[in-house]
């Protein structure tokens, strides 16, 4: 299997554990939690801003100095739109579960007292449709950089159709070299609906003059995977008949999210001319 891919484990509360150790980056966190009813889980940020987003399930959720009280409306991630919570570094967070409860924690270097904790509303999310033909999907703002709320994180959720394609064409980040573009670490969350289904990611890097590729990864993504995105493009695509969500972390060492098409791809989106 990919040193890439990581599967989540079934007999714990916690699925997912990504660390920047154990990814061997410096930025991006992820954690899956899935809580039974009336379960909790709680955590110190440390030295790490942290995203809470309620992926399905209704709970309560509290930081140190604030009670947001019982969010959570969508009891799928294919339901419209995510609750979420924004915890600064320094603080703590506590989540516990009314309904089954599947809780994503985004995490990367945050400074203490900078933000303070808040709730993200789905009325608050700005959506876009992206792409044309069977290169559409359907993206949700969770932590934009527009949104100044926070030191490092991204965070987006993205809906493929099965038989789409999306982070396409090929696309990456992983140089600094702004304004052009922007070094980011990226880990995506996958489901798929219905669950049994697969879809398919490639991480690559740009050919050496030999044909070469440093790093040349194709994956099978099953239900649950999450796959990490250290350096290169990253395109993914949905078998037909199987919808894929994916839930996206990105940092680095600026908040922001420039990136560069593969040049045998850029013509998919350019204006016919």
């Amino acid at each position: 299997m990919s040193h890439l891919r990581v599967r989540p484990k079934r007999d714990h509360d916690r699925v997912i554990h990504v660390t920047p150790e154990s990814a061997g980056w410096t930025y991006v966190g992820f954690e899956l939690y899935r809580l039974s009813p009336g379960a909790s889980v709680a955590e110190r940020t440390g030295d790490r801003e942290v995203c809470l987003v309620l992926v399905s399930g209704r709970a309560s959720v509290a930081s140190d100095g604030e009670d947001f009280g019982l969010i959570g409306e969508r009891m799928s991630p294919f339901e419209g739109k995510p609750w979420s919570v924004y915890i600064p570094a320094g603080d703590r967070w506590q989540v516990t579960a009314e309904t089954a409860v599947e809780l994503a924690v985004c995490s990367a270097p945050g400074r203490p007292d900078t933000h303070p904790p808040r709730l993200i509303a789905p009325d608050s999310l700005g959506q876009e449709t992206r792409g044309q033909g069977t290169n559409v999907r359907h993206v949700t703002n969770i932590l934009p950089e527009t949104d100044p709320g926070a030191d490092s994180l991204l965070v987006v959720e993205l809906t493929t159709p099965g038989g789409h394609t999306s982070s396409y064409p090929p696309h990456k980040h992983d140089t600094d070299n702004l304004p052009a573009e922007s070094y980011l670490e990226e880990t995506y969350y996958h489901r798929l609906d219905p669950p049994q289904g697969f879809a398919f990611q490639r991480v690559y890097t740009d050919a050496r003059d030999d044909g070469t590729r440093e790093l040349d990864e194709a994956m099978v993504v099953e239900d649950g995977d999450v796959t990490l995105v250290p350096k290169g493009y990253h395109p993914c695509a949905a078998t037909h008949g199987y919808d894929l969500y994916y839930l996206n972390v990105m940092a680095g060492p600026k908040r922001t999210w420039k990136f560069h098409n593969e040049p045998a791809h850029e013509w998919l989106v350019q204006p016919p001319g």
